[in-house]
């Protein structure tokens, strides 16, 4: 039977509703019987799917898209206060809820896994989403990328589980309280919301600190800034606290990471002391941690470890996520999300890790002034990994340019590292300019977390003509 809905959650109206977030939240309240309405910049494959369950989607921002008998308006930070929409809930005393209260409503009364970190998320989430699902569990999942499909980033699950992307970027994921939660990683990121690690260590503590009694915490034993929370956390007997990683002294430990092309074989031994050995079927050392987070999260709610380790087998990606988009004259073309120098290293080390001799072309577009401002030295570092790269303009999203922060931060950055760069404004310059550069067997990376995406298509389109 789905959990009760919240009264304000019975008619809201989502500002933004095609975002990877919002459009979760919106898919389960329909799914479970809301009658659900909202807006969006522009039309999209998720918000055709929204359609489809019934979901009323407005294109552009107006005040008269919101009805007269919307209980609630659901937002994300992103949306500025001048919007007409929010402007109008607020003159009719319609209540306004944050995209994190509203999750956080639906995992009323089930048992929550919340999947945190600076990196990984998405990919960790989904692969509990897609393990449970075919251990049978039913879960119910709110993930911030689609498994398959436009619209398969959540779904209403008949089962007692909920996994849930726990968003540390503007600190609602304070507001979940997990019977399991996963730390992945603790960097400093999303730099207009942090000013320092102390500040993203201090918000890390109160995520914790929101585990229900009796819960678990699974957290990296081998990433500097999870070792420096679980010292920080120590002082908390209530929750039992499970390190993973490669590290000696990890509960969980990863003994071995046998890469086989785009997949790996892991070999991990179990706090109980078994030692099991299963296939990732997703390339990269990382993934395979990942992996292993998963499973020990699993573990932790009382599933059989073997039936688990097998499920994770059956995930096989996540878009955006080294997605292979398709092959075109012998050039393999793939898409990664990764926009911040550790995800950026990550995914190029586990891409030459499968390209066996073959050349790495990426397509780097950065992902906000105040990120590009605080770690552009480090992303153009992380280009030295590829065979050659093309650095497009910085993609604003919800920000305002920064003076003198430019693209130029990272190509100058990537150049002192000997680095093969190209800068190029045009995006619509790119098919043409890496058909120029492309051999048979090479592959080649789209990467950011903007609408670099898009070229991918079209980058085969010209390499096959």
């Amino acid at each position: 039977m789905a959990p009760a809905i919240p009264a304000s959650m019975d008619r809201p109206h989502f500002i933004g509703i095609g975002g990877a977030g919002m459009s979760g939240i919106a898919k389960i309240l329909a799914q479970r019987g809301a009658q659900v309405a909202g807006s969006d910049a522009k039309d999209s494959a998720t918000a055709q799917a929204l359609r489809a369950l019934g979901v009323t989607v407005h294109l552009g921002h107006a005040a008269g898209h919101l009805a007269e008998d919307a209980t609630s308006v659901v937002v994300s930070s992103a949306i500025r206060p001048d919007n007409p929409e929010l402007a109008a809930a607020q003159e009719r005393g319609i209540p306004v809820v944050h995209r994190s209260d509203a999750l956080a409503s639906l995992m009323e009364g089930l048992r929550p896994i919340a999947v945190a970190g600076t990196h990984g998320k998405t990919t960790t989430t989904s692969m509990l989403a897609v393990s449970l699902g075919a251990l049978g569990l039913k879960p119910s999942y709110a993930i911030g990328g689609d498994l398959d499909a436009p619209g398969s980033n959540a779904e209403h699950g008949a089962g007692e589980i909920f996994v849930a992307e726990a968003d540390e970027s503007d600190r609602s994921f304070h507001k979940y309280a997990p019977e399991v939660a996963i730390i992945l990683n603790v960097e400093l990121d999303h730099h207009a919301n942090y000013a320092s690690m102390d500040e993203i260590y201090e918000s890390f503590e109160t995520f914790v600190g929101r585990i229900r009694p009796g819960g678990t915490l699974v957290i990296a034993a081998d990433q500097p800034g999870a070792r420096e929370l679980t010292e920080r956390i120590s002082g908390r007997h209530d929750i039992e606290v499970v390190t993973y990683g490669e590290s000696a002294d990890a509960d969980v430990r990863i003994l071995k990471v046998n890469p086989r092309g785009l997949t790996s074989d892991v070999t991990v031994t179990l706090t109980s002391g078994k030692i099991l050995t299963f296939t990732v079927s997703v390339p990269g050392r990382h993934y395979a941690h990942n992996a292993v987070a998963a499973l020990a999260a699993g573990v932790a709610l009382g599933l059989p470890p073997h039936n688990l380790a097998s499920a994770l087998g059956k995930y096989t990606g996540v878009k955006r996520r080294l997605q292979l988009k398709g092959k075109a004259a012998g050039v393999q073309v793939i898409d990664s999300y990764a926009h911040h120098p550790t995800e950026m290293t990550a995914d190029l080390e586990a891409i030459r890790g499968a390209a066996e001799g073959s050349r790495v072309l990426v397509v780097f577009q950065p992902h906000l002034f105040s990120r590009t401002q605080e770690l552009g030295t480090e992303m153009g570092q992380a280009l030295a990994l590829a065979d050659a790269s093309v650095v497009l303009d910085i993609y604003p999203a919800r920000e305002d340019p920064i003076p003198g922060v430019t693209s130029t931060l990272i190509i100058d950055a990537a150049r002192a590292a000997g680095a093969d760069v190209t800068p190029e404004s045009d995006q619509a310059a790119v098919p043409d300019l890496i058909a120029g550069m492309a051999k048979p067997g090479d592959l080649v990376l789209t990467m950011g977390a903007g609408d670099v995406t898009d070229l991918g298509p079209a980058i085969l389109s010209r390499l096959g003509s």
